[in-house]
């Protein structure tokens, strides 16, 4: 007898819709991210912004130059000087200001304190994004005698409105350089123990290596900056390639990583608060008494013209496009947000990955939203 084989039918493959978000724990903000899966893997990711556009750039041409100054405390609001910096030299460009000497060192170690501050939030969270509770107490350590010294020089833990065009608000505390010198003390002690407690753990490794690699080429190409960049083997860093300030006297490295993983970008930015702590002690040894700000009206009237500033944030190349038609306002203002470009490679990313990946892939690229949506 003869037994004749069936055909098998095979029902058609759905791909599941996933939604994380605005309101997801992990997404790290008013961010949403839509994903589709294919059992554990994803196919395709989707993220959608603008949960938290408050039109700044528009906001900006109503408001007087030294008024803009807060608007950009809170775009990126976990590095609130850098901003502000960034604001403050497109102007002085404008009118070709000459910025004494003791407010640019102060605004070199405020902006690199910031960059630590900045750096202890992302290890302490993303700690809390691979199943770690004990990494957040250590950075928020950290963090909070940042914090306490901003406090005691601008009077502000976050929103400082202390850079100013043409200088700094206020000169220093007296015991600004006692109380840096033991900061800085407290800062290394503690990046050691932030980079034994984690990096090289057996479940953090196990959860970040090899994870969301992104190459060289494919990250300059979707605009990615700053660590993220640096940790795919790009040394590329505005304060080296394109110095602005007085970057241009001080020793300090650049640090890069190798495979761009998960990984990577979290130790690049371990490093980074090494070279800042460096770059700091180096300024401090250069701090004199002497003018903090320039000789500038309190109306400002910049010329009419335009002037793009680039600098390196704790997320990347962060740029500001100033036009000036003469008067009191800016006539346009424009930022270049790093974390919105950054965001680009977040598809890149996260394609075939598996979904219990897509929290750690998103918290490696440090992306702020309030610079997203502005």
């Amino acid at each position: 007898m003869q037994i004749q084989e069936q055909p098998t039918q095979q029902a058609d493959a759905i791909d599941l819709m996933i939604n994380m978000g605005p309101q997801h724990p992990s997404t790290h903000g008013v961010f949403r991210l839509v994903i589709w899966v294919d059992g554990e893997r994803i196919v395709r990711a989707e993220p959608h912004i603008g949960y938290l556009h408050r039109g700044s750039e528009k906001l900006s041409e109503g408001e007087l130059y030294s008024q803009v100054i807060t608007l950009f405390d809170r775009l990126d609001y976990v590095a609130n000087l850098n901003g502000e910096l960034a604001f403050c030299l497109a102007a002085e460009k404008l009118m070709a200001l000459e910025v004494p000497e003791r407010a640019n060192l102060i605004r070199v170690i405020l902006c690199e304190l910031n960059r630590v501050a900045s750096h202890m939030l992302f290890y302490g969270v993303y700690g809390l994004d691979v199943g770690a509770m004990t990494p957040v107490l250590y950075g928020f350590r950290e963090r909070e005698r940042i914090q306490a010294l901003f406090e005691s020089v601008t009077g502000a833990r976050m929103m400082h409105n202390y850079i100013r065009i043409g200088g700094v608000k206020e000169d220093l505390p007296e015991d600004f350089g006692k109380r840096v010198s033991t900061l800085l003390d407290q800062l290394k002690r503690g990046v050691e123990e932030c980079d034994e407690l984690l990096s090289q753990n057996e479940m953090f490794l196990a959860r970040t290596k090899g994870i969301g690699a992104i190459s060289a080429e494919d990250a300059l190409e979707l605009g990615v900056t700053g660590p993220s960049l640096r940790a795919s083997g790009v040394a590329e860093d505005v304060r080296t390639s394109d110095p602005y300030l007085i970057y241009d006297r001080f020793d300090f490295g650049v640090p890069v990583g190798t495979y761009g993983d998960c990984w990577d970008r979290y130790y690049v930015r371990v490093e980074e608060m090494r070279q800042s702590i460096g770059i700091i002690e180096q300024a401090m040894s250069q701090l004199e008494d002497g003018p903090i700000m320039a000789n500038v009206r309190r109306i400002l009237r910049p010329p009419k013209g335009e002037a793009y500033v680039r600098t390196e944030s704790p997320r990347g190349d962060f740029g500001v496009f100033l036009v000036s038609d003469g008067s009191d306002k800016p006539y346009r203002v424009k930022v270049r947000a790093p974390s919105f470009a950054t965001l680009q490679a977040l598809q890149h990313m996260l394609r075939n990955a598996y979904v219990a990946d897509s929290v750690v892939i998103l918290g490696s690229i440090d992306i702020i939203l309030g610079e997203v949506d502005r």
